[in-house]
């Protein structure tokens, strides 16, 4: 890809669709053909984004945001101690950085401390070409952070009336927001053959700049309820081939269109 610093990945999309699934499988995509390093952010309340990569998660910023929101340790500032417990939160590992948001355990503003947490944040995404960040249905947690400039945004549905209802409601909410979003993406998911009327229905209206199918696997159902990582799907696995191809053409057209910004175009 092209010089920009961070190039910064997004999923949303009705609880239940496959989102973090489609998440893990574009953080495999990115460090298969060598896009590293990358952050992988769990920013969904309901975090189960480490247990789609296959990693252990002791502590979140959530537990940061309570503690910060009473008192900072003595001798240490406020910014002092959030930085402190973003490093503490970050796993490593040999192909990508995994970080979990977390959500607030208890009542009471949490403004000045989602605040420092962002520029935290902030600092941190500095340091990684890639930013694949796993949302909530609604986007209002991604927009307390300061940095708002998300390239691609992969809005996942899967072939019902509700889903598509939340992919159009959570396109809405971006431009409410005021979140900048380069281009947005529907990822309709789960999808079995049979649905094409219906789908070509519901679909109508929502106008998404792109759109990709991402057919129901069996063996997704079978590592799920198996307990293991679905970024370690095997090769013929239907849906990882069908993301694979969505992936290569989105990431090859972002390359192309930084190309055309920086030689002027």
């Amino acid at each position: 890809m092209g010089k920009k610093q961070t190039y910064i990945f997004a999923f949303a999309g009705k609880g239940g669709t496959g989102k973090t699934t489609l998440a893990g499988l574009l953080v495999r995509f990115l460090f298969e053909h060598n896009l590293t390093p990358i952050l992988a952010v769990d920013a969904d309340s309901n975090a189960n984004f480490n247990e789609v990569l296959g990693i252990k998660v002791d502590e979140t910023l959530g537990q940061a945001r309570e503690m910060l929101k009473k008192e900072a340790p003595v001798g240490m500032t406020k910014d002092m101690f959030m930085e402190m417990k973003v490093q503490q939160a970050l796993i490593e590992t040999k192909f990508f950085d995994l970080i979990v948001m977390g959500r607030p355990e208890g009542p009471g503003c949490y403004c000045a401390a989602n605040n420092l947490l962002g520029n935290c944040l902030d600092r941190l995404m500095g340091n990684y070409p890639c930013l694949v960040i796993d949302n909530e249905a609604g986007m209002e947690h991604f927009s307390r952070l300061t940095t708002k400039n998300i390239d691609l945004l992969f809005v996942v549905s899967d072939p019902s009336r509700r889903g598509m209802l939340s992919a159009r409601r959570i396109c809405d909410l971006i431009d409410e927001l005021g979140i900048s979003v380069g281009r947005k993406f529907l990822m309709i998911n789960r999808y079995r053959e049979g649905l094409t009327r219906l789908f070509s229905q519901k679909i109508k209206g929502l106008d998404p700049e792109s759109l990709a199918i991402i057919p129901e696997d069996e063996l997704i159902y079978h590592y799920d309820l198996e307990g293991k990582p679905t970024i370690d799907l095997p090769p013929q696995s239907v849906a990882l081939q069908a993301a694979n191809k969505a992936f290569a053409r989105l990431i090859e057209q972002l390359a192309f269109e930084e190309t055309q910004k920086a030689s002027g175009h």
